[in-house]
Formats: structure tokens, sequence, C-alpha cells
């Protein structure tokens, strides 16, 4: 019996020891990072499963595993010294094996991030050359009603003859960095989330397709970028992010001002489980105002006013823990009177993008897009008498265009320091000119062709102690071809004029240093080479603006920059302060310009002609102070001598040497002070003077220096409701913004009174 029980009493044992070994486990692993995807060495990681509780530290991958954890679900707490502490759920999916990707974000002030400046996340202080982040408070609190004028705060940033979008003809809307020169070709890239907003056809740009209250923040990379971005990024990038939903949300701002100014702006998203939802819509519309100035209007000078919509949706699903795909459209039509009765256009563009987000492994990630979009565009021209009196219809044009294009880019995070981006895109544009004549031998005119580029690139981004170098390249196939421009005179057969096909290979290096020399100062030094390939509105399509007629050339070759940088960042304060200074040198080989080729009292003649080189070199200075939470002031100059270094062959019988590029200020300073605390007060006041500068290539044309304000005031009505009060060019300066050869006015001073809802309250 006792034999017995020894027996029962062995085997009751086993099976308690063995219990724990037989019931199953779970390996919980894995990884730390920052917000810019650098791994996280040294990180306690503490975790809890039912009864269990373990910690561990990171290695020098920044990884971490825990064994024989009991249950299928827990926590994991997290603590690194610079980080905020992390506090994270997990379960499992059935799976034995766990597998966790966790982000902190640093402590105290947080580090800013920006994906423009390298086509992936970086921190602000790391970012090449001269990157400036326009927060969602700072999105919020300008006075400026229109999404280019709030850029105007940057200096270097421009428009073809300092206009806005609220009056000014789209094709006066290229943008300009750096004074590389400003005409109807944008010189610098504009992204809506990383797809590309630059009219594929005349390379303006439709600022008012963006709706403002949908916007999360802005990013604006100085130099060139052809090294990533291709032919449209020769002078840099302008990005525009989009809020993402997190939870149901709503916000709208609504206002009314004089000149019968009124706008319409929301936005709304949510997060239904593994799916997002987000809709945006912008409405404006304004009577404008005269152009011209009050001693030389005639009868045909009425306002220049517009009135435009813009329609936004966006689907995304999560695949996966590790996966995002998305589907967006957008629709967009405008309306503007451009100064007279008989000059007129209309735009109307429809588009849809598709993308994927998808995350390999804990080092590898995959982003796709793929776009396309149809515009069509309408245009009124007129011949003005002298006495400003009358008019007469010259030509009507539609430009219909269509483009289609993907990308594709795969990061891989190697090691600690070490991020490897590799990519390529397609893009390919249709478009034409269908011109009525009213005037000369011929009655119609029909011009276009067709475009399509394709690019490779590489970067490598290695951090290494106090230093970051990034190294890319980029190779761009680009091509012109089946252009052609078909004369219908007024009497006879048509003439068929075939133009050659045009294209090139071009290959864009850029290398970046930043040398941290201690917490608060770095150096930063860049050089690279960049191109802009000429569009299809330069070699095909002849415009008027007033009395001043540009035509195209189907010949015109890439423009090719070289550019040099070299700068020094500052902080202090624990960040409350910033300052960055940046020296450049800009060569470009081939620029194009509007050569003037004849002039009269009544018509002048231009066309769009490759000069020799021009140079643009100057100094940038931008500086930020948060006193406080709630207390910011902010200030930014920059000196630009933009000058053409050489011309050749001389079409247009004036040497340019030595004379300024036009449309480009010698010296641009733009000052904020805000307080914003909106329970007690909104205050925002800005300021900007813009340099002395030329409307011509002969330097003829001078458009005088000015000096605007901009002020907001406001408060909160209750939790969710805002009321404000805005002043754009509050001093009611008349400045110069063009002269065609008759001065154009820039717009008088605008008051709106307006209202903000939103849901959830805005902290």
């Amino acid at each position: 019996m006792r034999k017995h029980l020894h027996a029962l009493i062995s085997v009751l044992c086993s099976i308690f020891l063995c219990a724990p070994a037989l019931a199953q486990t779970f390996t919980v692993n894995g990884i730390v990072r920052d917000s810019t995807g650098a791994v996280v060495e040294g990180a306690k990681v503490s975790l809890q499963s039912g009864p269990f509780q373990g910690s561990t530290t990171t290695d020098d991958q920044g990884r971490f595993s825990f064994d024989n954890v009991p249950q299928a679900s827990g926590t994991v707490d997290i603590a690194a010294a610079g980080f905020n502490r992390f506090h994270q759920s997990w379960t499992s999916d059935g799976q034995t094996g766990i597998d966790l990707e966790l982000v902190l974000q640093p402590a105290s002030v947080r580090e800013d991030v920006v994906v423009s400046a390298a086509r992936t996340e970086v921190r602000l202080s790391e970012a090449p050359g001269s990157t400036i982040l326009l927060s969602h408070a700072d999105v919020t609190s300008t006075p400026a009603l229109r999404v280019d004028d709030l850029l105007r705060q940057i200096p270097g940033f421009s428009l073809f003859r300092r206009s806005g979008s609220r009056t000014a003809n789209a094709s006066a809307q290229g943008v300009s960095l750096r004074g590389l020169g400003g005409s109807a070709a944008s010189r610098a890239l504009v992204l809506l989330d990383g797809i590309s907003l630059v009219d594929p056809f005349g390379a303006w740009v439709n600022w008012d397709r963006i709706p403002r209250v949908a916007l999360s923040n802005v990013e604006v990379f100085r130099g060139g970028a052809s090294n990533l971005y291709g032919s449209a990024a020769l002078g840099g990038v302008v990005q525009f992010l989009m809020r993402q939903p997190e939870a149901p949300a709503f916000v709208v701002e609504t206002s009314y001002g004089n000149e019968q100014t009124s706008d319409l702006s929301l936005w709304t998203g949510t997060r239904m489980g593994k799916w997002d939802l987000s809709a945006a819509s912008e409405m404006f519309r304004t009577d404008g105002f005269i152009l011209v100035p009050l001693d030389l209007r005639g009868t045909v000078d009425t306002p220049a006013n517009s009135k435009n919509a813009s329609v936004y949706a966006r689907i995304g699903h999560q695949i996966g823990g590790r996966g995002h795909i998305f589907l967006r459209g957008n629709f967009f039509t405008e309306f503007r009177n451009n100064g007279t009765p008989v000059q007129t256009n209309d735009t109307r563009i429809g588009e849809a993008a598709a993308g994927l987000d998808q995350q390999l492994g804990s080092n590898d990630s995959l982003t796709l897009r793929f776009y396309g979009s149809a515009e069509g565009y309408n245009q009124r021209f007129s011949a003005i008498a002298s006495d400003r009196n009358s008019e007469t219809l010259t030509n009507i044009q539609h430009v219909p265009e269509q483009v289609l294009g993907g990308a594709a880019q795969w990061t891989h995070l190697l090691g600690k320091n070490q991020t490897l981006i590799g990519g390529l895109d397609l893009n390919e544009v249709i478009g034409s000119t269908n011109e009525m004549l009213f005037t000369g031998p011929n009655q119609g005119r029909f011009g276009g062709g067709r475009q399509r580029t394709f690019g490779l690139f590489g970067e490598d981004i290695f951090r290494f102690r106090r230093w970051t170098i990034m190294l890319a390249a980029r190779l761009d196939d680009w091509n012109n071809f089946n252009g052609s421009l078909i004369t219908t005179p007024i009497s006879g057969p048509a003439t068929v004029t075939p133009y050659p096909s045009r294209g090139d290979l071009t290959l864009s290096p850029r290398l970046s240093v930043l040398r941290s020399l201690n917490d608060h100062v770095s150096l930063t030094a860049s050089i690279y080479r960049a191109f802009r390939a000429p569009s299809l509105n330069e070699l095909y399509r002849t415009f008027r603006v007033g009395n001043v007629i540009t035509n195209n050339n189907a010949a015109l070759d890439a423009e090719r920059l070289t550019g040099v940088e070299a700068g020094v960042n500052v902080t202090g304060w624990d960040r409350k302060l910033s300052i960055r200074g940046t020296f450049f040198w800009s060569d470009i080989v081939d620029p194009i310009a509007n050569v003037t080729i004849s002039s009269t009292p009544t018509l002048i003649t231009r066309m769009k002609e490759n000069l020799g080189r021009t140079r643009s070199r100057g100094v940038e200075l931008d500086g930020v102070l948060r006193l406080s939470r709630d207390i910011q002031i902010s200030a930014g100059y920059a000196y630009t001598a933009a000058t053409v270094v050489s011309y050749p062959g001389n079409p247009g019988g004036v040497d340019l040497v030595g004379l300024d590029i036009p449309q480009v200020p010698r010296n641009v300073f733009t000052w904020e002070a805000r307080y914003w605390r909106p329970s007690r007060l909104l205050l925002s006041v800005q300021g900007r003077f813009i340099g002395r500068q030329f409307d011509d290539d002969q330097n003829l044309l001078p458009l005088d220096s000015f000096y605007a304000m901009d002020l907001e005031v406001g408060r909160d009505l209750t939790r969710h409701l805002q009321v404000f009060a805005a002043a754009e060019n509050v001093l009611d300066k008349r400045y110069q913004v063009a002269r065609t050869p008759v001065v154009n006015l820039g717009p008088p001073i605008l008051l709106r009174l307006g209202l903000r809802l939103n849901f959830p309250a805005e902290k």
C-alpha cells in the first residue's frame, strides 16, 4: 500500500511540475524606433501578461525579446532617455510568436519631422539644405485667405508677377524658389500628399484646388531636388499634407468680407475599424478689384474677379497590421475675369489616385502610387486700345490635357544608422492648344504633343555619431513626341508643321552632409545637379497678357542647374529658439526666358528662348522664437542676386548680360508675431517687405518695392466655436504687380469676419 501511495504522489507531482511545460506559451519580440525610423538602443522594456512580469533593454539593433509568456495578450511599457514614456496593449493573432514594432516620440518639445527633403521621414534638424515646416498651428493662424498667400511668408517663394490666386490668371501662378526666375512655368514641384499639383501642360499651379482647413502642415524644401523628384523640382519642393482621421472629426471655416468675398472650407473624417474615410470641400468667390491705377483706367477696365469650388474625398483600408491602401478623388472648377469684359478664363480638373503603403518585415517598406487626371482650360484674349476705352477679341483658346502616371518606392533600414531608398516613376502628358483667331491672316491654329518621362532614383542616408550624410542620384529619360502645328488660313488649305521629337537622358546627383558640433549647433553643406524639361505650354502654346504676346518655341532645350550651398543651424533655450542660415549658389545653363523680340506702344512681342547661362546666389536666414506655448515670433530674410551671365545669339537685339532676371527681388524680409490661446485671444500679425524687381528681360519695366501687413484677431465663443476677424494688406498699400506695359496693382485691403467650428475641440 505504501509503495502504491508513493507512486501516486510521484505521478501527481509530475503532472503539476510538467503542466507549465505542456501549456501553450508565447514569445514576444519587438523593435523600438524613433519617429524618423532610427532604432533606439538601451530603452527599458517592461512586459506584463497575466501574472507574468518581465523587463529587458533593447540591443544595438533596437530589438528585445521575451520567452515563455503565458498568455496571448498583455501590455508593454517603454522608457528611454529623451523620449515620452510609451504604453501599448498587444494581442496574439493565434501564432505563438508575436512581433511588435514600437515608435517613440521625443520628450518635452517634440522634434518635427519632414518627408519632402528625403522622400522619407527625417528629423527637421537633420534635413539637408534649407527646409521650412509650417505646422497646423501656422496654417490655422495665418490671416491669408488663399494657400499661396500663406506661403508668401517664406522668403524666396514667389509667383509670376507677384500675382496671387485670388484674382490672377491661372497661367500666372507658376512658383519660383531662390530666384530661379518667374514665368508661367513653375521651377519648383508642388505636391499634395506625394502627388503633383503642377499643371501637366502649362506647369502652373491651381492653388485653389486645396481645401485650406483640410491641411495638416506644409513643407518647403529650397534647393535643387531633381535627385529625388526629377524635372519639376529644379528649385525645390512644396508639399501639402492633408489631415488623416483618427476618430470622428469635423472642421468648417466660413468668412465674408469686402469686395463681396465669401469663402467656405470644410473637412470631415472618421475611422471605423480598419476603414478610414475623409472628405473636404472649398467654395470661394470675390467681386475683385480693378487692376489698373485710377489715372490710367479706361472704360474697358473692370474688376478682376474669380469663383471656384473644389471637392475632395478619400477612402482607406488597413491591410493586416502593417499595410494600408487608399483611393482618392478630386474635382475642381474655376472661372475668372481678368480685368476687362473680354478677357476671361475657366478651368475644370478631375483627378483620381490610388496608393499602397506596406511594411515588409521590420526593416523594409513599399510605397506605390497611381494617378490620372483630365483637364480643360479655356482662355479669351484681347487687344486693348491705347486709351483703354475699347478692346478687340484676338483669339479664343481651348487647352485639353490628360496625364497618367505611377510611382514605386522601396525603403530599407540597414542596421540602426543607415536608410536605403530606391524607386521609379513614369509619367505621360498629352496636351494641345486649339485656337480660334480673329486677327491676322489665319482663322485657326492647333498645336500640341506628348511628353513622357521615366525616372530611376536611389538614396543612402547614413548616420554616424554626429554626422548625417545623404547621397542620392536620379536618372531621367524624358521625351517629347507627336508634336505639330496646324494652321488654318482664312483662305486656302491648312498648313501642317510637324515638330521633331526631342529627348534626353539626364543624371541628377546630390550629396548633402550635416555635422552636429554639439546639441545646439550643426553645419550643413550640399552640392547637386538638377534640370527642368520644357513644358508642352512653352513648346507649343502662344499666349497673351494685356498688350504683351509671348510666342512658343518648339526647339527649346532643358534647363540644367548646378548648385552648392552651406549653412548653419542653431537651437537654444530647450529648442525654443531655432535659427537657420544658408548661403547658396546656382548656375543654370540654357534657362528658358521670355525674350523681348520687338516693342511698340501698343504691342510687346516676346518669345520663349534658351539664354546661355544665369546665376542666382544669395543668403537665406530663418528664425523662430517660442517664448511660451502660446507666444511665437518668427522672421525670415533672403538676399538674392539673380543675373544673366551669358546670352549667345542675342535674338532680341539687346545684350542682357549683367541684367537682373525678371520677377526676382534682391531683398525680401518677412516677420510674424503670434499669441494663440483661443480661450482668451487669437492674435496674429504678419509683415513682408519685397524689394524692387523687374517685369521684363531688358530691365526697362521696374516694379517698385513695397511693405504690406496682415492681421487676424479672434477668440473662442464655446469649446467648439471660434469667431475671428482678418485683414490682408491692412495698411492698404497698392503695390505694383505687373507692367504689361500698363501698370497693374495688387489687391487693396481685404477685411473679413469669420467663424470656425471644430469637433472635437482643437487644443
